[in-house]
């Protein structure tokens, strides 16, 4: 089963992803994945020697195509699943909600589209992590 915790701070060398919680428009901003047929929350893997900020920032604008965003940390999180990337292991990411501004025209990355929405969709590619994140960022008041 998986299990989604979250923590006002973690050592910064445990956080490998950064997931962030975006709106424009007063909707929700979801990515469809080329390989996939479901929605996610922009997000990704941090790079060796980058800073979460920097990774959360890259991400959103790879996923989203954000050129002017407002972006603020909600929180450390972190998940434990069996069969994970890390074995079963719990594995640390940052939590950031974005206010986004400016979106791009065309996508430059893996993603093939993005859709605007008024709450998460059905059809999630994480669906025992996402709606934790979600609910976890409005009880925290980011919206």
């Amino acid at each position: 089963m998986t299990e989604v915790k979250f923590y006002e701070r973690a050592e910064d060398d445990l956080l490998k992803f950064a997931v962030i919680i975006a709106k424009t428009q007063n909707k929700y901003v979801f990515c469809k994945h080329k390989d996939r047929d479901t929605w996610e929350i922009p997000g990704g893997h941090r790079e060796p020697g980058e800073n979460i900020m920097d990774t959360a920032k890259r991400e959103l604008y790879e996923e989203t195509g954000a050129l002017e965003f407002d972006i603020k940390p909600v929180c450390v999180y972190s998940v434990t699943a069996p069969g994970n990337l890390n074995h079963g292991e719990e594995s640390f990411g940052m939590l950031f909600f974005a206010d986004i501004k400016c979106l791009e025209e065309a996508l430059h990355s893996e993603i093939e589209r993005i859709a605007l929405m008024d709450e998460l969709p059905e059809k999630l590619t994480y669906p025992d992590i996402q709606p934790c994140l979600m609910k976890e960022a409005k009880r925290r008041g980011y919206f």
